[in-house]
């Protein structure tokens, strides 16, 4: 087997699967062991797949401009937004995390709704600017300007100050094996403080970043109770089984 078949081999069975493991590689392609780590690095290199300790997983999607997200799968995410909807009823204080789809979970909560929202997102503040009820906190910090987010020391303490009903986290790649992740490790310490800080946390992820990893490690899977996502049942059957409420759309 040529090099090029045998690495496209490889992203074949990360694509199918979401992982794949060296000593596994190493008996079904007939190579040998340094031959697969060298394979696993290159590929990890061009940002194809993500490497772990014994093997590989999907790597997560390019982030790119937070505009251009804005108009990357823009019906999905609105199809998110309004099932998460329902998950906030009787939440009095929602820590809202940036993103795409929870600012258009912002642009859609309830006129009625007059709890408290603590977010680090300046575009999430300003679409609940003219909220007439809600009560409005924006975190400060650095500007993490693709994710239009503030990360740092003073957004970490602030968050962790919080006692949330409800913690409502953008995902950026969520995995069976490893968890939440992101590829910014100062986005990870603040993204953390989030779910430490509530009672109950709401995962929203759109297809693409089912079973896929980042660098830096955010939740495990027991640290979330809700999953909306407009995944297939296969691409959701690891999450259900590890006890997460999956809400499809």
């Amino acid at each position: 087997m040529l090099s090029a078949e045998r690495r496209q081999a490889i992203l074949g069975r990360v694509e199918r699967d979401g992982r794949v493991v060296a000593s596994e590689l190493v008996t079904s392609l007939g190579v040998s062991e340094d031959t697969v780590r060298r394979d696993l690095r290159d590929l990890a290199q061009q940002g194809l797949l993500h490497r772990v300790h014994g093997g590989a997983l999907a790597s997560a999607p390019p982030i790119g401009s937070f505009a251009h997200r804005l108009e990357v799968s823009h019906g999905e995410k609105v199809a998110l937004a309004e099932a998460a909807l329902r998950l906030l009823a009787g939440a009095r204080v929602i820590v809202l995390d940036g993103g795409t789809t929870t600012l258009e979970l912002a642009r859609r909560l309830p006129l009625l709704y007059d709890g408290t929202v603590v977010t680090n997102s300046p575009p999430v503040a300003s679409a609940l600017a003219n909220h007439t009820k809600a009560e409005v906190m924006l975190v400060g910090g650095r500007l993490l300007r693709d994710a239009q987010v503030a990360v740092g020391a003073a957004a970490v303490e602030a968050f962790r100050t919080v006692r949330a009903d409800i913690c409502v986290l953008g995902i950026c790649s969520l995995h069976p094996d490893v968890g939440v992740t992101t590829p910014d490790d100062e986005e990870a310490y603040v993204k953390r403080a989030m779910v430490a800080s509530a009672g109950e946390v709401i995962a929203l992820a759109t297809a693409d970043k089912l079973r896929t990893a980042s660098a830096w490690v955010v939740a495990q899977l027991a640290d979330i109770d809700h999953l909306v996502t407009d995944g297939s049942d296969e691409l959701t059957r690891p999450y259900a089984t590890a006890g997460i409420d999956v809400v499809a759309v």
